[in-house]
């Protein structure tokens, strides 16, 4: 796919492009629509994974049309690295109660699914009524935990991806398309 819709300050460390702003917004589309049929005559409390996610909770909020609430956690198990040290660390809790309530977790990309865990276990007992995942990426060959991610957007190979709220060293989050990095920028 071509770069031409990457600002040319960033096209020098993209190797290719793997999703497009029209691809994802289509996808969208269709998982807005499978939510609402799902969530229907119900409120749901989105709760997205900062910073990552800021991106598809908005654009995903705005295409539901079942009433829906939205907070906010940040959690890390990266630090300054590309792969997970398995350690998950709650940076921003939850301003919400969710006992009771029907709560989707918004995720920018599930890759080893450690800290995915991790926040799953950490809602559920807080008693929500219904718990799922919404990812728009997921890269199902680096899956080190089992757990059910009921709304995807793309399955993705392995490779370090940035754009759409996915960032480097806070580095591309704004980009519109999800593209590859070349592996000497991250392995700098």
């Amino acid at each position: 796919m071509s770069l031409d819709n990457i600002p040319a300050v960033y096209r020098d460390d993209v190797q290719e492009v793997l999703l497009t702003a029209e691809q994802i917004g289509v996808r969208l589309d269709a998982l807005a629509d499978e939510i609402d049929r799902d969530y229907a005559g119900r409120d749901l409390l989105l709760i997205g994974v900062l910073k990552g996610a800021i991106f598809l909770m908005a654009d995903l909020a705005r295409r539901l049309t079942i009433p829906v609430a939205m907070d906010f956690m940040a959690c890390s198990s990266y630090g300054s690295s590309t792969t997970s040290s398995g350690t998950v660390r709650i940076l921003k809790d939850l301003e919400a109660d969710i006992a009771g309530r029907h709560v989707m977790i918004v995720e920018d990309i599930v890759d080893s699914g450690l800290t995915l865990d991790y926040l799953v276990r950490n809602l559920r007992s807080r008693k929500p009524a219904s718990l799922e995942v919404a990812a728009l990426l997921t890269k199902p060959s680096r899956r080190e935990v089992d757990l059910p991610v009921r709304y995807v957007g793309f399955e993705i190979p392995d490779v370090f991806v940035v754009g759409y709220g996915l960032d480097f060293a806070e580095r591309y989050r704004g980009l519109c398309d999800i593209v590859a990095l070349k592996p000497e920028i991250y392995g700098r």
